[in-house]
């Protein structure tokens, strides 16, 4: 299968250092986990969370390029039916963006870095408890479906006036675009030359509500002319039906391994690969494990991942 146009990266989310409180515990230093992601064949990084790796430009440049590794994109959770979160988010967006733009720039690179707008997951009750089994009525109202898109374009449109970088928009369990009726949605609701869609395989089959592999391919046709980043995530399905038979909340899951190494779970990877190159895709795929501190050796689940990818020709 010929995807030489296809780079794959991961990102500090596989290594333990995930936004949640609830997931925090003890993390390797962020020189460690470079190394171990560039030794287990990656190419590139996503930033993680803000401060993980050095928010210093120059600095950050340097130790990209010392290991070989382009920053790929950053994930950027803001609460975005409030208006009265939106000053504090949009500041926490520029202030990511601007970080990318200056290291791509630094290093001359020829790949223009995404900013990953995303629900401020994890924040309602409701929702978290609730994630992969999530009813109609427990979606947001039509005025904040309004609100939320309209921040969502805000904050899009600034990051690119200011930088130039592209936003696309990350789906996510524990927030309010999990589902895929909310994901199309938020599509049908935002404009599709401001704002594109980070495509979860992980995600999307928990937040489906179901396990069917099916599911995956029949969303990549759904929604591909939005999809602007791929994140390559595996689904459990025993512990997914165990989760919802349960009433498991978001972390419970997590911590159960939902999302399991590539290949352990019901994504159909190779039909994936197939799409992307159906589509003629250009750019990266990111895989990612939620590693949750103390699970295990995110290095050896990274490296079986890439294995694991490079088996099906990618």
């Amino acid at each position: 299968m010929a995807l030489e146009n296809v780079r794959v990266a991961n990102a500090p989310c596989s290594w333990g250092t995930l936004e949640f409180e609830e997931a925090r515990g003890p993390t390797i230093s962020w020189e460690q986990m470079l190394d171990e992601l560039r030794a287990a064949g990656y190419e590139g990084t996503e930033l993680g969370d803000w401060g993980y790796l050095p928010t210093e430009a120059e600095h950050l440049a340097a130790a990209l390029s010392q290991r070989a590794l382009t920053l790929v994109a950053a994930f950027v959770p803001i609460a975005l039916k409030e208006t009265k979160m939106l000053p504090r988010g949009l500041e926490q967006a520029l202030r990511t963006a601007r970080l990318l733009s200056a290291v791509a720039q630094a290093r001359g690179d020829s790949w223009r870095p995404l900013l990953l707008l995303a629900d401020e997951n994890g924040r309602d009750p409701l929702r978290t408890s609730c994630a992969g089994r999530i009813s109609s009525a427990q979606g947001l109202s039509p005025h904040e479906w309004r609100l939320f898109a309209r921040h969502s374009e805000i904050v899009a449109r600034a990051v690119y006036e200011t930088t130039g970088l592209r936003t696309a928009f990350h789906h996510h369990c524990a927030g309010y675009v999990e589902t895929p009726e909310e994901i199309a949605r938020f599509l049908d609701l935002t404009d599709p030359q401001i704002i594109g869609l980070a495509f979860d395989t992980g995600h999307y089959l928990y937040g489906s509500g179901r396990c069917e592999p099916e599911l995956i391919e029949d969303a990549l046709q759904r929604f591909a002319p939005r999809i602007w980043h791929l994140h390559f995530k595996d689904c459990s399905p025993t512990v997914a039906r165990q989760a919802r038979a349960e009433q498991w909340d978001y972390f419970t899951a997590l911590r159960h391994g939902l999302f399991c190494e590539l290949g352990q779970g019901a994504v159909p990877f190779a039909a994936v690969l197939a799409w992307l190159q159906n589509h003629a895709y250009q750019g990266w795929i990111v895989v990612e494990q939620d590693v949750l501190p103390e699970m295990g050796s995110p290095y050896l689940s990274a490296l079986r991942n890439r294995q694991y990818l490079s088996r099906l020709g990618l």
